[in-house]
């Protein structure tokens, strides 16, 4: 048996962000901030690094809001949660 589907799903619709306005072809891609030439190396001590990508309530924000790959972010919560033990931040 068949489901009826109202809605046709866009071809876009997984790798962009739609807006009212915008054009379908436009993508918003911000690239990694962590990776690539001349970055910063994500390490425990670099606490000045570190307290960019957390909340003032002492969270760490997420990926989706930062824009850090994957990896970076395993990285860089690994490093936050390192801090905190050792009372660095």
């Amino acid at each position: 048996m068949k489901k009826n589907r109202k809605f046709k799903k866009s071809k876009n619709s997984k790798n962009s962000k739609m807006s009212l306005f915008q054009k379908p072809d436009v993508k918003f891609f911000k690239p990694c901030p962590l990776s690539g030439k001349g970055a910063p190396i994500i390490d425990y001590k670099n606490i000045k690094l570190l307290k960019k990508y957390m909340s003032e309530s002492g969270r760490i924000l997420p990926s989706r809001i930062t824009s850090v790959s994957l990896k970076k972010q395993k990285e860089l919560s690994r490093s936050i949660k390192r801090a905190r033990l050792l009372a660095l931040i």
